[in-house]
């Protein structure tokens, strides 16, 4: 059995596929701007009954 391939077929075929990828991945997406891909918020008091130590800590980390 002997296999052939259609020169010309296969030539459109890729020719359709380069217009297909054209049109999907041919342009840059839209820029964004350093201001709009930085988020700020304001400094918080420091919590105190969040920085206690705890002994057993640990163990409820790790194991609870």
């Amino acid at each position: 059995m002997t296999h052939r391939t259609h020169t010309h077929d296969s030539l459109r075929d890729a020719d359709d596929a380069a217009v297909t990828r054209r049109e999907r991945f041919g342009h840059l997406p839209e820029r964004i701007r350093p201001e709009d891909a930085v988020e700020t918020r304001p400094a918080t008091r420091p919590d105190p009954a969040r920085d206690t130590y705890h002994a057993d800590e640990w163990l409820i980390r790790y194991c609870g």
